[in-house]
């Protein structure tokens, strides 16, 4: 792509707290959607935009919602405090997100604007009282039915911006590949060579169609001391977003998780449709894989193949963003090649070329760990996940009401509420936790290192040598050469 002059923030006829608040997040230039999309918004236009995931959209309707409320207050004439935006994201986390980013663009006019989040008020009240929309801004990484209808319902004669950008980064910044497991056994297998020896390195997303599956993959992992913690729809969004937040922070290496779009409506009585069922008592609006920003995220593993081609785009729309490198793993059973035939039509439409490389991964040199899969596998049975989940909510219920107001008052003291500590309900082995050196692939003897948990966040220095030195894109270490067990072709 041809490098294009920007058109900058401070030509734009911004409110000068606005240009502060922008220095202040470090952002020099607007990316493409800003560009495009902020002039026309300031002179009253509905918008209609598709852009990539990570381009920062949030900004391209908040700056201009922000300006065009600061110039009512400072030319029109005085009115009484009244709601003059009003702000829908499809989840709660998305919403507490964008509440945040919202701020921060305010910080220099908080007096003139205050943003109130009620998507988690539990007096309907408030969510009620609203005004009419006379401006809308629409924007998505993908456009379904759902967007078409609500386009129709909100927007007015909008302007449609076509941004001559493909949907997710190209494969200068995001690696996609596939990679074709014969069995359900050797998926697990194949995430624990890729876990344990410490191939994946940096911070990864796993996602799976279930919470059950989650659970499944939790207690799975935790036999061989790989920590990862569960983003569970049944948690209180507080707790939710505490994940989210610590996971950013780098408290965790691993998060597990599902997207609203599998889990769907909840389900009264008899289960009839084709997808999984959802939990009755999950959040309808818990979500992850839309629009959340998990920083800084080297790898996203599609343990369980995404049910739709949308569905893939938001998940791989959560590495590789901004500037970041990122790599998208996706295992696929051979009764789902078709389907996954219908994601590469999808993404394929941008260039034409292939997207989904296949990842040629040597099984056979990791078949010294089946055994030991197996017996992890016969631990985690479907008693210990209802209790490790029963657990889990019940640890939440205590730290979450009886500890309210001490957390309130010791905020170092919430850091200590891990949500990766062993949940401990199926039979732990001591000696699974263990590689010997003699199960370690030939090619790979010491040049891995079993994983190991870590004690504290790494350092921004650290964090980016990991990135630059991960295995699982390059399998290139200290200059030498040698047969690698898992390869791109």
């Amino acid at each position: 792509m041809e490098d294009r002059e920007a058109l900058g923030f401070e030509h734009m006829g911004l409110d000068h707290r606005l240009l502060q608040a922008v220095t202040d997040l470090g952002w020099s230039l607007p990316t493409l959607i800003q560009e495009k999309a902020i002039p026309l918004a300031l002179e009253g236009k509905d918008l209609l935009a598709r852009a990539r995931t990570g381009s920062g959209k949030t900004a391209a309707y908040a700056i201009p919602m922000l300006q065009l409320l600061l110039h009512r207050k400072a030319t029109g004439p005085a009115v009484e405090q009244a709601v003059r935006a009003l702000v829908l994201v499809p989840t709660k986390e998305l919403a507490r997100q964008a509440q945040s980013m919202i701020q921060q663009l305010a910080a220099y006019c908080a007096r003139d604007i205050r943003v109130a989040n009620v998507s988690a008020a539990e007096d309907s009240a408030s969510q009620s009282h609203l005004p009419q929309i006379y401006q809308a801004f629409l924007m998505s990484a993908t456009f379904n039915e759902d967007v078409q209808a609500l386009k129709e319902l909100v927007l007015h004669n909008p302007v449609t911006l076509k941004l001559q950008e493909s949907q997710l980064p190209g494969p200068d910044q995001l690696q996609q590949f596939q990679v074709v497991c014969e069995t359900e056994e050797d998926k697990f297998l194949l995430l624990y060579a890729l876990l344990k020896l410490s191939l994946i390195r940096g911070k990864s997303l796993l996602f799976v169609n279930t919470l059950e599956r989650s659970y499944r993959l939790r207690l799975f992992l935790e036999q061989f001391s790989i920590p990862t913690c569960v983003l569970n729809g049944e948690l209180p969004l507080r707790s939710r977003c505490h994940i989210i937040s610590q996971f950013n922070q780098g408290f965790y290496d691993c998060v597990i998780a599902t997207d609203a779009e599998v889990l769907g409506p909840p389900v009264k009585g008899k289960h009839r449709g084709k997808g999984p069922k959802r939990d009755k008592a999950s959040d309808p609006e818990a979500g992850v894989a839309r629009g959340i920003d998990f920083h800084h995220v080297c790898a996203v593993l599609n343990f369980d193949l995404p049910p739709t081609p949308e569905a893939y785009i938001h998940r791989a729309g959560r590495t590789a963003r901004a500037n970041n490198p990122g790599i998208v793993l996706t295992f696929v059973l051979p009764t789902e090649q078709s389907h996954l035939g219908k994601i590469e039509e999808l993404l394929s439409r941008d260039n034409g070329a292939p997207v989904l490389l296949p990842y040629q991964f040597h099984m056979e040199e990791i078949e010294g760990f089946r055994y030991r899969c197996r017996d992890a596998m016969r631990s985690v049975t479907k008693q210990a996940i209802r209790e490790a989940r029963l657990k889990e909510i019940k640890e939440e219920l205590l730290h979450s009401e009886k500890l309210k107001t001490y957390f309130e008052d010791n905020p170092r003291d919430l850091q200590l509420l891990r949500h990766d500590l062993p949940l401990h309900p199926a039979v732990v082995k001591p000696h699974l936790g263990h590689v010997p050196d003699y199960l370690v692939p030939s090619a790979l003897r010491g040049l891995v290192h079993p994983h190991k948990k870590r004690k504290k966040p790494p350092s921004s220095k650290k964090a980016k040598k990991a990135k630059t030195q991960n295995p699982l894109r390059s399998f290139k270490h200290r200059g030498e050469k040698r047969r690698p067990t898992a390869v791109p072709s």
